[in-house]
């Protein structure tokens, strides 16, 4: 065996090796998030209260199962949608927020809470349609634009489709019924995961699911889909009918999360970034490695907004907060990863 398929197979087996470190640390904090609550007791709940105590059994199968299931759908979710962003538009700076998904999915459920009657089906449908509508808009807008280069249109575009929706779902909340309807919309637009219950879980399943399939199945074609078209074509890719049934993947899977837990920021945007640093570039590792660590990141982030204080810290806060630390924290040391993924897609 030569040095370089020596090489070659010592990297790839050093990122299975990180795969399945991240799957078990995963599967660690998964288990682990069922013991941490603020019931019976602060902070922890040991195994022999749970033998003991009927009413912390049920606390944990009927409450905190279903919103750890939903905490790592979530991140698993929101990193592979913003993976599949920033690789097909050949953006490291975009994710769903960016796009005028998540702007469109939360005026589409501040529609459906106020004039729409507010059941589940109707938010997470009217969300999802919103939400494609945002990201064919900033589409759209961005090939009509002309100044500056394709990554600076995308992003002006989805600014200026994003700041419409907000001002619309703006709108709707003065219109809201300020005693039912407003509040409802405000702690959706804040992001949380308290009101998840297995119906809700049962909702997200059949649409996070395989959509989350269909992007780690291709996942190996968009190292092709973040070239230009006329590359892409040559080495086999169909472009357009391959990138949008990514988009669709991502999109749908997108919506349907964030109609269960409202607008949670800064995960699509941070956790691709952070996969391609433990994972390296290539799509075929850096995407499973995101799931893996989106869900670690929005499961971790979850329960310290259940834990810390006796009334619960929304979710997006803390997405926000600490994502926005990660990021500076990846500008300030001027990460030569993303330098060369910046000039790999001018």
């Amino acid at each position: 065996m030569s040095a370089e398929a020596q090489a070659a197979a010592a990297r790839a087996a050093a990122f299975r090796r990180r795969l399945w470190g991240l799957a078990i640390a995963l599967l660690l904090s998964a288990a682990l998030s069922l013991l941490v609550g603020r019931y019976p007791g602060p902070y922890f709940t040991s195994l022999a209260t749970l033998r003991e105590n009927e009413l912390a059994r049920s606390v944990v199968a009927n409450l905190r199962l279903p919103r750890i299931l939903a905490a790592v759908s979530l991140g698993a979710t929101l990193a592979a949608a913003g993976a599949t962003f920033q690789l097909i538009f050949r953006n490291p700076l975009v994710d769903a927020g960016f796009l005028g998904v998540s702007q469109g999915a939360a005026f589409g459920a501040s529609l459906a809470i106020v004039f729409l009657g507010g059941s589940a089906a109707v938010v997470q449908g009217s969300a999802a349609l919103f939400a494609f509508l945002g990201l064919a808009a900033s589409y759209l807008m961005a090939r009509r634009l002309r100044l500056g280069d394709w990554v600076l249109r995308l992003v002006m575009a989805g600014i200026g489709v994003s700041a419409f929706y907000a001002a619309g779902t703006g709108v709707i909340k003065y219109l809201a019924d300020p005693l039912k309807q407003l509040p409802d919309i405000t702690f959706w637009l804040l992001g949380g995961l308290w009101a998840i219950t297995w119906e809700d879980i049962a909702h997200i399943l059949p649409v996070v699911a395989p959509a989350l399939v269909i992007i780690y199945l291709m996942r190996w074609r968009l190292n092709l889909l973040s070239l230009r078209d006329t590359t892409a074509f040559a080495l086999g890719a169909l472009p357009g009918r391959e990138r949008m049934v990514m988009l669709v993947a991502a999109v749908a899977a997108t919506a349907a999360v964030v109609s269960k837990a409202g607008q949670i920021g800064w995960v699509g945007l941070i956790v691709p970034h952070i996969a391609r640093r433990l994972l390296g570039a290539d799509a075929q590792s850096a995407v499973p490695g995101g799931m893996l660590v989106g869900g670690i990141f929005v499961l971790l982030c979850d329960d310290l907004a259940r834990t810390v204080l006796s009334g619960e810290i929304p979710l997006g806060i803390l997405t926000s907060l600490i994502g926005a630390v990660i990021f500076f924290s990846l500008l300030l040391r001027d990460s030569p990863l993303t330098r060369s993924e910046l000039e790999r897609r001018r």
